[in-house]
């Protein structure tokens, strides 16, 4: 595995971020002191919520659904 001193990690960090993605992981070092291992993260994605129409198919709506207790609702306001 590739040991690294902290300042050449510092000035080729992006090249090295790479190699670890690609699978070479390695090591970053402080005066010949091993300090951290860098290696990819396997990172799964969570399942994608599916909201709109998650009931298509469980209910109906009824042809008068605008008109259901029109007589109720004008009792109550008063407006009959």
């Amino acid at each position: 595995m590739q040991i690294i001193n902290i300042h050449e990690a510092k000035t080729q960090l992006s090249k090295l971020v790479d190699q670890a993605v690609n699978g070479e992981s390695f090591i970053i070092a402080k005066a010949g002191k091993p300090l951290v291992k860098v290696t990819r993260l396997e990172v799964t994605e969570p399942p994608a919520i599916k909201r709109i129409g998650f009931m298509q198919g469980q209910i109906q709506v009824p042809a008068d659904f605008d008109e259901m207790g029109k007589a109720e609702i004008s009792t109550l306001f008063g407006l009959e």
